[in-house]
């Protein structure tokens, strides 16, 4: 049976990190749904909103041979209903998250992947903002 494998993030300033969680997921399954936050969910989670816009990060998700399908995540509190609407077997996410979405067990399996050492969209944008 194919398996449907869903996943969320921001994915401002495009990097390294990002390709491989979204390889390694999309090796648990055989279509990879990726919701991606809008401005306004990241302006609420961050106290700003990213450097690319939603229309833009979609674009860049969208393109990419791994990914089968992209949608807006506007809220947090929604993943479950993401889920189910997309029919999800599986939900990654990074480990940085680790216990956060257990109670998801019940409706697919949970997996958290390990992040890529050394690399952080905010560690990147801070860096940038030193570079002036």
């Amino acid at each position: 049976m194919a398996k449907r494998v869903i996943t969320f993030g921001t994915f401002d300033v495009f990097h390294i990190g990002h390709i491989k969680i979204l390889e390694r997921a999309k090796a648990l399954g055989s279509y990879l749904i990726v919701g991606v936050s809008s401005d306004t969910l990241n302006y609420s989670k961050k106290s700003r909103y990213p450097i690319y816009s939603q229309s833009e990060r979609i674009h860049i998700i969208s393109s990419l041979r791994c990914v089968d399908e992209v949608f807006i995540e506007n809220s947090l509190e929604l993943k479950e209903s993401y889920i189910k609407e997309y029919n999800a077997d599986i939900l990654v996410m990074g480990d940085d998250w680790k216990g956060k979405f257990d109670t998801f067990g019940n409706i697919c399996q949970v997996i958290y992947l390990p992040r890529t050492p050394s690399i952080s969209t905010t560690e990147i944008i801070e860096i940038a903002r030193t570079i002036k």
